[in-house]
């Protein structure tokens, strides 16, 4: 089995008969993602399936360590260094081009989710071709009551295609998280399972069976589904990010978050 740890082992990398697992290894963060743990995910899924993978991969699971959380987003003390709204933009844009990496994969990916599933967590999630989860899942994007930033075009596109513009709009204006049964009805989910234990055991059940289909349909059904989203262009959205990443409202919602108080909000 091969396997590949970042320097901290914030992300452990495993692979074998065809089956790689990405473990998001910070619990005691709900694996919240730093920028390194953003470049190796990047990494794995440019080289996945391609002529350069020496794993032969043909599936990637992605999971989260400990009961928790799959991902709580990017960890926030990653934006204590910004200064300006040049600062977000480059931020989403490595933001984008890591879930790019995750979509344009060219094999299956599949999100094993379980607990919280929020900000960054929710977008790896849902740039997956499958994601299914336990009875403790709880996805949304509080950002109207936490940091004051806002979501790059591209994520409201993703949300959108999968839970609909109505539900995405109130989950971002209310920062309400919905439950397991929500995001199965809504379509974020497309199994319910018990718990994480179940949860694992399926995905590696569903990964086996893909491994063992016809490779052909399987690329083009994502090359197709791949070849729909691209459609529509996307409208440019600088202003938007350099409006909240930018703003004294922004610096204000990190410094409460790590005060552990509500965020004073000036519209500014």
């Amino acid at each position: 089995m091969a396997e590949m740890t970042t320097s901290e082992d914030e992300l452990i990398y495993q692979a074998a008969d065809g089956i790689g697992i990405i473990t998001l290894n910070r619990p005691h963060r709900r694996n919240a993602l730093t920028f390194a743990m953003y470049e190796q995910i990047k990494q794995i899924c440019a080289r996945a399936g391609t002529a350069d993978d020496p794993d032969k991969l043909k599936v990637i699971i992605f999971k989260g360590a400990g009961d928790a959380a799959f991902a709580a987003g990017t960890d926030i003390s990653q934006f204590k260094t910004f200064s300006s709204g040049d600062d977000a933009i480059a931020y989403e844009e490595m933001i984008e081009a890591v879930l790019h990496e995750i979509e344009q994969c060219a094999i299956t990916t599949i999100a094993a989710l379980n607990g919280f599933v929020t900000g960054g967590g929710a977008a790896i999630a849902a740039a997956c071709a499958l994601r299914i989860g336990s009875q403790s899942v709880r996805v949304g994007v509080p950002i109207a009551k936490t940091l004051g930033n806002c979501l790059a075009i591209a994520n409201l596109k993703r949300f959108v295609a999968l839970i609909g513009e109505a539900r995405t709009t109130h989950i971002l204006l209310t920062a309400q998280l919905i439950d397991a049964e929500e995001a199965k009805l809504a379509g974020f989910i497309t199994e319910l399972l018990d718990d994480q234990a179940a949860v694992e055991a399926r995905a590696l059940e569903l990964a086996t069976s893909i491994t063992e289909s016809a490779p052909l349909t399987i690329k083009a059904t994502l090359t197709g589904i791949r070849r729909l989203r691209a459609a529509t262009q996307l409208p440019d959205d600088h202003d938007l990010i350099t409006m909240c990443f930018g703003s004294d409202d922004f610096k204000e919602g990190v410094s409460a978050f790590f005060e552990k108080r509500p965020a004073d909000w000036s519209g500014k």
